[in-house]
């Protein structure tokens, strides 16, 4: 799961300053985590302590306050129940990449993404964009090639991933949705050639940069399996200690 770590700190300087190319330093002083880095970290959490997902996700954003959650999710952390409140947001894919790291099929995987997600996001695009990008790294961690894994979420959720970044590109906006946000996100995979590229690709769309380049990064680690040792490094070093525990717990968990 580092590797959507990685993306939602490369991205985070990118969110309300979007840029439209892939020449751009992935690391500075003002990079930063954000919710996809908690939220990633509290289901993470759940998975290695076996906690309901709601439980840890609200635990997380509470020591994080202003990691930057949007409207209704802040209201739900102040909430005494957990009771969901039918989101279709992005917010469900880019917490979801343990998920597809841990899981042995398919079918795990899937119903895993599904109980994660419905915690706040109990709309069905909020649910989609979690079991697909949970779909997508559990597919690219097991060697599927790339036209496989296109086929499977083609197929299964009706996401259309023919077009091409360079026609999405110009014209893309700010987007918060699932619908609006995974398919690019996967795109941006399809189109790369290392993990470095596919955060590049995913940041220059613009729109929500950090939450793409977090969905992006964790199908990318997945299907890649190496990251630049000193970019992980680098990117470590902006997590408190709390979270790096977490991430080498899960590491050694899945045998990373």
């Amino acid at each position: 799961m580092i590797g959507a770590i990685i993306g939602d700190i490369v991205g985070s300087v990118y969110e309300w300053k979007n840029i439209k190319t892939t020449d751009f330093p992935l690391l500075s002083q003002n990079s930063q985590f954000t919710d996809d880095t908690v939220l990633t970290i509290a289901v993470a959490d759940a998975l290695l302590n076996n906690i309901d997902y709601g439980i840890t996700i609200k635990k997380w954003g509470n020591k994080y306050p202003q990691a930057g959650y949007g409207g209704n999710f802040s209201k739900w952390l102040q909430l005494e129940s957990n009771k969901p409140y039918n989101s279709w947001g992005n917010g469900s894919a880019m917490r979801v990449s343990s998920i597809g790291f841990y899981f042995d099929s398919i079918d795990e995987t899937l119903d895993a993404a599904k109980k994660s997600a419905e915690v706040t996001h109990n709309h069905p695009e909020g649910i989609k964009g979690a079991q697909a990008t949970a779909a997508a790294i559990y597919l690219a961690r097991k060697d599927k090639t790339k036209t496989e894994i296109k086929q499977f979420i083609e197929t299964n959720f009706n996401y259309d991933l023919s077009r091409k970044i360079e026609n999405i590109r110009p014209n893309y906006r700010f987007d918060v949705s699932c619908q609006g946000s995974v398919p690019e996100s996967i795109i941006a995979f399809l189109e790369s050639y290392d993990y470095e590229s596919a955060i590049r690709i995913a940041v220059s769309l613009g729109g929500d940069s950090d939450t793409i380049a977090c969905i992006s990064g964790g199908i990318s680690q997945a299907f890649y399996k190496k990251i630049d040792p000193e970019l992980i490094k680098s990117a470590k070093s902006k997590l408190p200690f709390e979270m790096q525990e977490i991430i080498e717990k899960f590491e050694t968990e899945i045998g990373w």
